[in-house]
């Protein structure tokens, strides 16, 4: 039973990279991670426990998810992401500004939103920058959209990313906490990043940029009130947790806030909520957790377990940066989540394991659903990157980045 369920794993893992037409269509990571569950189900591997399991462990984490997807499409919607790139573009009067305010935005939408929004909204608006600003965009466009992939680095919040805040939930690791610690580490991740990015596309930022074509948006007031309802929920964060409340309210209010917002706009409220919650998102968190649950029904969380109580926090670093890489940071997260606590670990080994969950995936595009969703929406855009590029910008940038993020952690604990 056990080799059939890591095959089925690996199956799994398979189809999500290649993503195979299947009648005309390609087939998605969350059929494919839901298929393996399926599977795994089917092999009695997993039943009607795990699910609960999952469902009393996920439901708040996903709630807060699909509120900060309202958010996040809300802002798009009423242009407040357009408004912002916008103005930074006509900032940026050489090719080195607009990189520098392309690798800024990307920080600060993945910190207030998170890092596959980053992706799925950032990389459109700075692709169409590119294409009136540059002669030659198919060269331009590749070091612009690695800037917005490698800016989305340690997530400073643990709302940044949703694995980090089911794993700090779980750990009992509170917001101001985790973000005393996190927000450090991700300072000194972003700066690195910057810089080997800058030195690797050197020859990139060295090409002369046009003047802006495009007058800035007007600031109205359903835009600058969505910016202030993000700024205060962001601040709402650390004080409900200072105070041991539930983050998800705080995330479904400020979900029903911008919707109101949208409102005064003349933006149906409903349409926020089918089309903003990226379902195929939550489907696809949803399988990979159940896939894992599964493998640990079969005694991999007892082997990590094992190896993580013989293993420094650095270690453990190291090892979930490799496993994230290799078999997705989702399901990665959720069994370190599981080992670690076997193990008896602290909370900096817990915050090693979601480091190393946060920059592995730099290495493979398998490792993160914002990998994936990165490279399909060049692909949409007419941007090829290869495989190769990939692995070449992202070993040069990761390994350093890693090294340097789990000392500062080593220092901070």
């Amino acid at each position: 039973m056990a080799i059939a369920s890591y095959a089925t794993a690996a199956v799994a893992i398979t189809l999500v990279v290649a993503r195979p037409r299947v009648g005309g269509r390609r087939l998605s990571p969350a059929l494919s991670a839901l298929g393996a569950a399926a599977v795994l189900g089917a092999l009695e591997v997993i039943g009607l426990d795990t699910v609960r399991e999952a469902a009393r462990d996920l439901w708040q984490p996903f709630l807060t998810l699909a509120s900060i997807m309202i958010m996040t499409y809300t802002a798009t919607e009423l242009g407040v992401l357009e408004l912002w790139a916008r103005r930074a573009s006509r900032w940026a009067g050489t090719t080195r500004r607009a990189f520098s305010a392309t690798f800024l935005l990307g920080v600060v939408t993945s910190t207030v939103l998170n890092n596959d929004a980053a992706i799925l909204l950032l990389v459109p608006l700075v692709l169409a920058m590119v294409r009136r600003r540059y002669a030659e965009p198919a060269r331009m466009a590749i070091p612009f959209a690695f800037a917005v992939f490698m800016a989305a680095g340690v997530a400073p919040f643990p709302v940044a990313n949703p694995m980090n805040m089911v794993v700090a939930g779980f750990a009992g690791i509170g917001f101001n906490h985790y973000a005393a610690v996190m927000l450090p580490v991700a300072l000194c991740v972003w700066l690195a990043s910057f810089a080997l990015l800058s030195f690797w596309f050197r020859a990139e930022l060295a090409t002369p940029i046009r003047a802006p074509t495009a007058l800035p948006l007007e600031l109205t007031r359903p835009r600058l009130a969505v910016m202030a309802i993000l700024g205060l929920v962001l601040v709402a964060y650390a004080l409900v947790a200072y105070l041991g409340g539930p983050l998800w309210v705080v995330a479904a209010s400020g979900a029903l806030l911008t919707a109101a917002a949208a409102r005064t706009a003349g933006r149906p409220v409903l349409p926020l909520v089918v089309r903003g919650v990226s379902w195929q998102t939550l489907a696809f968190l949803a399988g990979v957790i159940l896939l894992a649950l599964g493998l640990k029904n079969q005694g991999l969380v007892g082997d990590l377990a094992g190896l993580y109580a013989r293993t420094s926090a650095t270690g453990i670093g190291i090892l979930s940066a490799a496993g994230s890489a290799l078999l997705n940071n989702h399901p990665m997260a959720y069994l370190n989540m599981l080992a670690l606590a076997d193990a008896g670990r602290d909370t900096a080994c817990f915050l090693a394991a979601l480091i190393g969950g946060d920059l592995g995936p730099r290495l493979l595009p398998i490792g993160s659903l914002a990998g994936l969703l990165w490279f399909e929406r060049l692909h949409r855009e007419g941007v090829e990157v290869s495989l190769a590029t990939f692995v070449k910008v992202g070993a040069f940038v990761a390994l350093p980045s890693l090294a340097a993020a789990l000392a500062v952690l080593a220092l901070l604990s």
